[in-house]
């Protein structure tokens, strides 16, 4: 067959040849050649398999030749329908623009040339720092079982009373304690000496004391536990020594500070003590003074006993006024009317009963004449009652006054509060400042960050316009 043959006549017999080569007829034929419309439709496989009975290998030997075929014949057909089709033109490679120049050149400056900076700054130029801590807590000589109980009812109460505690983290930290281990240690020295080099990390030589109170609370830091009272200081120095002897010199000024603490509350106690002692003394003086007074002014020492006596004379006016009336009364059964005898006794029965009026007019009389001091009875024993009980009073808060400064006293001669370390001032062996790792991560990271941003607000701004 040659190539002046029809496709389809020249596919026939090639198929014709190869069915009687395989023993059965009628190849079959792809879905390309179906589809294509050139080649006609052959005898399927189920077909040929009950014609010629033949085994599963001869079949698919069968069908693979098939399609060999039919693919060899339709290439050369596909081939010019492709060409004769119009495609669009293929995209042109990526080339780098302005803008992704400008990106790049942004990335360099504003990430990696200022984290090679930090890094060599942190790297070469930084000094080590070394840390010192100690840990301290203000406790009391008193028991203070039920206020450990009850410490965290009364923070839920709402006190206001500042503890010790709060008084030695606000002190810490204050301009007065910067400015004494200043001078005691000459801070400013140590943290200026590596001025101007390491910039980020030092002191300036010409601050002033509010720029060392700026720096001081930069390396100092603390941590304060409000329900137990215990603190915890780190001192960061470029030295070692110089750690720990400033840590050192903040529990000394933290001692002398609760002792002047104690000093100002024994004084207060003891101020308030003797004041109230000299109180009760004029109070009780004053009552003596007073009950003196109406001594001198009644001419009695003391008005129950004149009282009582005065009873007394009473009771014996009626004891003598019986015997008269008894004597009486057996005189005029055993004489006549007339007797002397009988006389005598009606007028010591009269002078009796006179004698009792004026015994009993004396206690509520003011009248002198009659016996009396000058007042009633009932108003002087009313004065010398009060009096008496003013007295009793002014003994008991004499007492008690007494009492307090003694106590106070005793409070005085020990130290009620004390500051209990549980954490020396250590040494370190090893700087653990400046932290570089973390400190150059962080720095690239916000750049990467600030960069991002930058980025995104320019293709922003570039899509909508």
């Amino acid at each position: 067959m040659n190539q002046g043959d029809s496709s389809p006549d020249r596919k026939r017999s090639l198929s014709d040849e190869a069915g009687a080569s395989a023993g059965q007829a009628g190849p079959a034929v792809d879905e390309g050649a179906r589809a294509d419309g050139n080649v006609p439709l052959l005898v399927s496989e189920e077909r040929q398999n009950r014609r010629g009975g033949k085994g599963n290998n001869q079949r698919r030997k069968q069908r693979q030749a098939a399609k060999a075929l039919a693919l060899s014949e339709g290439a050369p057909q596909l081939q010019a329908g492709v060409s004769s089709m119009s495609l669009p033109p293929i995209a042109s490679p990526a080339q780098m623009k302005k803008r992704h120049w400008g990106l790049l050149a942004g990335f360099f400056l504003m990430v990696l040339a200022p984290l090679v900076a930090v890094s060599l700054y942190l790297w070469t130029v930084a000094g080590d720092q070394y840390i010192s801590t100690v840990g301290f807590t203000v406790r009391s000589q008193e028991s203070s079982g039920a206020n450990d109980l009850l410490g965290g009812l009364a923070q839920f109460a709402g006190g206001n009373a500042a503890s010790d505690s709060d008084i030695l983290y606000e002190f810490i930290q204050s301009q007065e304690m910067a400015r004494i281990v200043d001078a005691r240690l000459g801070l400013k020295a140590h943290y200026a000496q590596r001025w101007p080099d390491d910039w980020a990390f030092s002191l300036w030589p010409d601050a002033s004391l509010e720029d060392l109170v700026w720096y001081w609370q930069r390396v100092v830091s603390m941590s304060y536990d409000g329900s137990s009272g215990l603190i915890e200081v780190q001192v960061v120095a470029f030295d070692a020594a110089m750690a720990q002897a400033v840590t050192r010199e903040i529990v000394a000024e933290s001692q002398t500070r609760i002792n002047a603490l104690n000093a100002r509350a024994r004084d207060d106690a003891m101020g308030y003590a003797q004041a109230d002692l000299g109180e009760a003394i004029e109070r009780l003086k004053g009552a003596r003074g007073a009950l003196t007074q109406f001594r001198t002014r009644t001419r009695i020492v003391d008005p129950n006993a004149d009282i009582q006596g005065r009873m007394g004379v009473m009771n014996n006016l009626q004891q003598q006024l019986a015997e008269a009336l008894i004597e009486h009364d057996l005189l005029r059964a055993s004489v006549r009317e007339g007797d002397p005898r009988l006389k005598k006794a009606l007028l010591r029965i009269d002078v009796i009963r006179d004698r009792i009026a004026i015994e009993r007019q004396t206690f509520t009389s003011s009248s002198t004449e009659t016996g009396a001091v000058g007042e009633d009875y009932p108003s002087l024993i009313s004065e010398f009652e009060r009096l008496n009980v003013d007295l009793e009073y002014a003994e008991t808060a004499y007492r008690a006054a007494l009492t307090a400064l003694e106590v106070a006293r005793d409070d005085a001669t020990r130290q009620s509060r004390y500051l209990a370390t549980y954490i020396t001032p250590t040494l370190a062996e090893d700087s653990q400042y400046p932290q570089r790792f973390i400190l150059a991560g962080l720095v690239g990271l916000f750049l990467l960050l600030g960069w991002s941003i930058l980025t995104l607000i320019y293709y922003s701004i570039r899509d909508r316009s």
